[in-house]
């Protein structure tokens, strides 16, 4: 259950999930001068850290320049889908995007924090859904989806990280956040938000292109 002492790296993860951002931020602006051959090694390297990050969570704790390196690299690779966004809906897209998603992420994360129900149970759900995702994506690379279908997909994908939102902050004021957790916690919270960006950013493109 929760308790005051238990949960007192809250504000730590808040923290560091809020640098997370702007190391992301910062990494989207570099991305404009990285040339075109480097974004797919850099997501090579990202999907590296981030399987390292998974498979090591519980031998190893995440750490702080671990956590600010992948989130500049994660930045720089978000780059071309922002500026692809850019150049075909134009800014008020991705701004719109990012406003929903702020919007979307905060309530979540009061009800999480506020509510007495247990979202515990959402754990394996998201999960296999998060796995079939992965799955789709890794389809779509080879058999691109048609609009429709990616439209379905996008939609798929924010009910599942909001559903993560909901069951970390949910966790996090449970079960509370130990002092060599937090990094890891911020990087949970982290990809759930830029994916629920990303997301939404497809979303809003896909939708304003058939106008």
């Amino acid at each position: 259950m929760y308790s005051q002492t238990a949960n007192q790296f809250m504000p730590s993860v808040l923290r560091s999930f809020a640098l997370s951002l702007a190391f992301s931020f910062l990494g989207t602006l570099a991305g404009v001068y990285v040339p075109a051959g480097l974004f797919f090694p850099l997501a090579i390297v990202e999907m590296v850290m981030l399987l390292s990050a998974f498979f090591l969570r519980r031998r190893k704790m995440v750490s702080y320049s671990f956590l600010y390196i992948f989130t500049f690299i994660s930045g720089i690779t978000i780059y071309p889908i922002v500026a692809h966004y850019l150049a075909i809906s134009g800014p008020n897209t991705v701004m719109l995007a990012f406003a929903s998603t702020t919007t979307i992420f905060t309530g979540l994360a009061i009800y999480a924090t506020k509510t007495k129900r247990n979202f515990s149970f959402l754990g394996g759900f998201l999960m296999a859904a998060l796995l079939a995702l992965v799955s789709i994506s890794i389809f779509n690379i080879f058999w691109p989806l048609g609009t429709t279908a990616m439209l379905a997909y996008s939609f798929i994908g924010v009910m599942v990280f909001s559903g993560y939102v909901l069951f970390d902050f949910n966790r996090m004021k449970r079960h509370g956040v130990r002092h060599e957790e937090v990094p890891l916690m911020a990087l949970n919270l982290y990809l759930n938000f830029i994916n629920l960006f990303l997301d939404l950013l497809r979303i809003f493109g896909i939708l304003s292109s058939k106008d």
